[in-house]
């Protein structure tokens, strides 16, 4: 079925694009009104790219989150990077997303976004954090080096600066229809969503290397009107990890999986019965098969 608009109606994709913790994954949540992308204090926590999708009356922008600029040093890792390439490659607006509080990285960041042909947004994230003198050097420094379509100052996190970004991304993306029903707010399937509601606790209740040498499979996904049950593995690096996301007794495995159930039940608007399994598969995050098979291109 056709989606109906006006002739004047606009469509397009914006990308987010930045350093680790620049606030990507909190700037779309806080556009879309919605939390869409996983979010913890810790660095690369955005693996694949994670697509939200704002509608109103007069446009559509559909947000390509991103993982955070890196040099890889493993197969996981180059994964990471050319989900980063291909929604820039993708994109009819590119928002390069910065950290207004942290020294830039300016040589790094313009591998990605230097050489960009399409409209191109300087956002100033965490302005309410930083001051005035570091801020004004964070512009200098960038703009020196890139003639950006507009220099925006926000905070993610408290919404300052919000409507601006908004709009000058509408003002910038192209006559056309909608791409997706007004009403849909992603085009991930369910199933995508629940595993980094998973990944997400892992990041938040593991410290050091744990975090980053998982990935979660859902192995079975039941529905029932009144409860779904979901089997899910969490994918270990090595032996020894294995131990360590389990805990003793049980412990540590059973108190992640609370804590996914929870997000995934108000995720899902229901009951859920999750079961959460850990296996082995040695250097994962090198082996290219695994990598794809885990959702990884």
């Amino acid at each position: 079925m056709e989606l109906e608009f006006s002739k004047d109606h606009k469509a397009g994709y914006a990308a987010i694009i930045g350093k680790p913790n620049a606030g990507k994954s909190t700037l779309m949540n806080a556009l879309l009104g919605a939390k869409l992308s996983i979010i913890t204090h810790k660095p690369q926590t955005t693996r694949n790219r994670v697509v939200g999708i704002f509608s109103d009356e007069t446009c559509q922008v559909v947000f390509l989150d991103t993982p955070g600029l890196i040099d890889p040093r493993y197969g996981l890792q180059e994964s990471m990077m050319r989900a980063v390439n291909r929604a820039r490659n993708d994109a009819d607006v590119v928002i390069h997303l910065v950290d207004g509080n942290r020294p830039p990285d300016v040589d790094m960041e313009m591998k990605y976004v230097g050489e960009v042909d399409i409209p191109t947004l300087l956002v100033i994230n965490k302005t309410d954090l930083a001051d005035r003198r570091r801020i004004e050097s964070c512009k200098t420094q960038y703009t020196s080096r890139k003639d950006y379509d507009e220099v925006l100052e926000i905070s993610a996190l408290n919404g300052s600066g919000l409507p601006e970004v908004m709009e000058a991304i509408k003002q910038r993306i192209p006559l056309s229809p909608p791409y997706y029903p007004k009403d849909q707010l992603s085009e991930h399937p369910e199933r995508f969503f629940i595993a980094e509601m998973v990944r997400e606790q892992l990041f938040l209740q593991f410290r050091q290397e744990i975090p980053y040498s998982c990935a979660i499979n859902i192995v079975d996904y039941a529905e029932e009107e009144e409860i779904d049950h979901i089997q899910a593995e969490i994918v270990v690096d090595r032996k020894s990890q294995k131990g360590m996301v389990i805990g003793k007794g049980g412990q540590a495995l059973k108190k992640l999986g609370t804590a996914a159930r929870q997000e995934i039940e108000s995720f899902l608007g229901k009951k859920v019965n999750l079961q959460l399994f850990v296996k082995v598969r040695e250097k994962w995050r090198d082996k290219p098969g695994f990598l794809r098979s885990y959702g990884y291109e």
